[in-house]
């Protein structure tokens, strides 16, 4: 057990005055199987243990058990002397399984960018388990992994989560496996940190040195609370100047949701579409292919990628090759150079804080509950899921819808 706690140590990922009680949870629990220590322990035995001391134990103690329990079967597993399925000598035939993972990606409509992400993740965990028959892959093995990125990677739980659901997909829809029960893998711990969010003076210093189109992605991503995905895949049809309005079509979770277009910024966006509809006509000019189309909508409408309201409201000024249709098309800016213009101007303006893209979205989420919105409607136009995610802006907020002071302004 000192071993264990000294692997604690290397990992630094428990605190020092906890780790004694982790080796305790661990030692409690053999003595409950009756088993020796060196053994792994089954994922109905973890859970038959927890159940066990909810009838004398508080939840944090529970749970502090189970990371413990779990903590250690990746340990043993990890100091095995036993091979783990592993034969350097044997090449195993990954690429046909990527491929088709792709394929079944791309067949389920999940977007360029997922596709990218799911792959990179795949062929981490590919070199993870290097020379192991992908065939054999089971539940364990993914255990290993996340715990892996968890404990040694120390990755934020957000990442973590990212690896989990693109292996689940893997596992799911390519291998045609069901991973069982997960319950032995170490979480990674949540770490809530508080946005950076720029006063509105900060704002007009930011946005006095921008200039041309990223200026006025910065102003509709702040005007309407965007995420830089959202802004740059936005099409003409999106904007409605009639109701002041702004469509995100498939959003974060394939989400759609109607948001605020500012009126200060209207006239800008006429002139701006304008100028867009004469970089259309010359594509049509020299019949380019039509923009892409998510889904099945380029085969069910034919010419609707061709169509106006279909164009990118920020077209890239080159075409380029897209790597899904084979073919030369134009496609929307790329986000880089919205990130480099919004941190260089942020630099200019003297501003002291690390800002990029995002921090304009968390800047419109704080300045609306500053001026007296409620946490719903805020909620609704950042198109959050869970309410609690929103909340995180009342811990920036200058003063909350009370009016609260500090005594020493008294």
């Amino acid at each position: 057990m000192i071993e264990f706690v000294e692997y604690l140590q290397s990992v630094r990922m428990i605190p020092e005055k906890q780790r004694p009680y982790y080796a305790i949870w661990v030692s409690n629990f053999y003595n409950y199987l009756g088993q020796d220590l060196g053994k792994p322990a089954g994922i109905d035995d973890i859970n038959r243990y927890l159940k066990y001391l909810q009838k004398s134990k508080e939840d944090w103690q529970i749970k502090q058990a189970k990371e413990a329990i779990s903590l250690y079967q990746y340990y043993i597993k990890r100091t095995s002397s036993e091979p783990d399925e592993e034969n350097t000598d044997f090449i195993p035939d990954w690429t046909g399984l990527e491929d088709h993972m792709v394929k079944i990606l791309r067949l389920k409509h999940r977007s360029y960018r997922t596709e990218q992400t799911y792959m990179q993740w795949l062929k981490s965990f590919r070199g993870f388990f290097t020379g192991v028959d992908p065939n054999k892959l089971e539940g364990d093995h993914l255990i290993n992994f996340l715990t892996h990125l968890a404990v040694e990677k120390r990755v934020a739980k957000s990442t973590q989560d990212q690896a989990f659901n693109a292996l689940l997909f893997f596992y799911r829809h390519v291998l045609e496996k069901d991973v069982g029960e997960l319950g032995k893998s170490v979480r990674a711990q949540r770490k809530r940190n508080i946005p950076v969010v720029l006063t509105v003076q900060e704002i007009h210093r930011l946005f006095d040195r921008i200039e041309g189109i990223h200026l006025l992605m910065a102003k509709i991503i702040y005007g309407g609370g965007l995420r830089i995905s959202e802004c740059i895949r936005l099409r003409v049809k999106d904007l409605d100047f009639e109701r002041s309005s702004v469509i995100i079509r498939s959003g974060k979770g394939d989400k759609d949701r109607e948001t605020i277009f500012p009126e200060s910024i209207k006239d800008d966006f006429r002139y701006h579409i304008d100028c867009t509809r004469i970089i259309y006509e010359e594509d049509r000019e020299q019949d380019v292919a039509g923009v892409y189309l998510p889904g099945a909508l380029e085969r069910k409408y034919t010419n609707a990628s061709k169509s106006w309201e279909w164009y990118w409201l920020f077209p890239s000024s080159n075409l380029s090759i897209d790597p899904r249709a084979n073919c030369i098309r134009r496609h929307h800016v790329h986000q880089s150079g919205l990130q480099h213009a919004v941190k260089s101007a942020a630099q200019k303006a003297n501003i002291a804080k690390q800002v990029n893209v995002h921090t304009l979205r968390h800047s419109f989420a704080t300045h609306l509950l500053e001026n007296g919105y409620d946490i719903r409607t805020i909620q609704e136009l950042l198109g959050h899921s869970n309410v609690q995610t929103t909340m995180i802006y009342t811990h920036v907020a200058q003063k909350n819808k009370l009016g609260v002071k500090s005594p020493l302004d008294l």
